[in-house]
Parts: structure tokens; C-alpha cells; sequence
């Protein structure tokens, strides 16, 4: 019996996992196909242009992070390529999670010892 409900339960999970993909898929493209008829195919950060056979390189980046976000007017997005948009992503996370100079809190230990720091008298005493 147990067996019968674990594969139940694999396929109930399969299918929300399924369907929440679908889900992310379409309105992906809903505002993705919105995104790139309102901006020319240009990364808003390094300026790269693309054309139809490299368009899958430039990704819709939400400006405010929230995905959910998608005014018809495209005022959160703005056109990335793969690069500066996962560079984006990536400062956001930092400062979201930690190495937030704004916090006031260093994480990053600081050189006290300094191997040279007498290093002009001991040259003066060897002349």
C-alpha cells in the first residue's frame, strides 16, 4: 500500500512541478515578447546589440527584482544580455546577503602586519 501512495505522491509532485513551469514559461514569454517590442534588441549596460540569431542572449530584467511585477508599460524591465544580467543579479544578492557596506559591518578581515614596515632602516644599516 505504501508503495502505491509514494508513487501517488511522485506523481501529484511531478505535475505541480509540471504546471508551475508551464506557468513561469507563459508569462515569461508574455512579457519577455512585450519587453522586446517596446526596447530595441540593445543590453542596457554593455550596449551589445543582437538580431534574430543571437536574441536568445538578451534577457528582461526586472529593475525592482520582483517577477511578478509586469506593467504593461515595461517601467521595470530593462533589456540585459546573459552577462550583465546575471552580474546584476549577483550584486543584488550580495548586498541583499551579506558584503552590505551600508550595514556598517565589515566582513572582511583587514592586514594589521606590515613585512616592510622597517624595511628602509635595515637597508640604512647594511650600507
Amino acid at each position: 500500500m505504501t508503495l502505491k501512495k509514494t508513487q501517488i505522491d511522485k506523481d501529484k509532485l511531478n505535475q505541480i512541478v509540471t504546471d508551475a513551469r508551464r506557468n513561469q514559461e507563459l508569462r515569461e514569454q508574455s512579457y519577455r515578447g512585450q519587453a522586446l517590442k517596446l526596447y530595441p534588441w540593445v543590453c542596457g549596460r554593455c550596449a551589445r546589440e543582437f538580431d534574430h540569431k543571437n536574441l536568445t542572449e538578451l534577457t528582461v530584467h526586472h529593475k525592482n527584482h520582483n517577477h511578478d511585477d509586469n506593467p504593461s508599460d515595461g517601467s521595470n524591465w530593462e533589456l540585459l544580455c546573459l552577462y550583465c544580467h546575471d552580474n546584476e543579479h549577483s550584486r543584488y544578492e550580495e548586498t541583499r546577503f551579506g558584503n552590505n557596506s551600508q550595514t556598517g559591518k565589515s566582513t572582511v578581515s583587514v592586514a594589521t602586519h606590515n613585512p616592510f614596515a622597517d624595511l628602509k632602516a635595515l637597508m640604512d644599516s647594511k650600507k
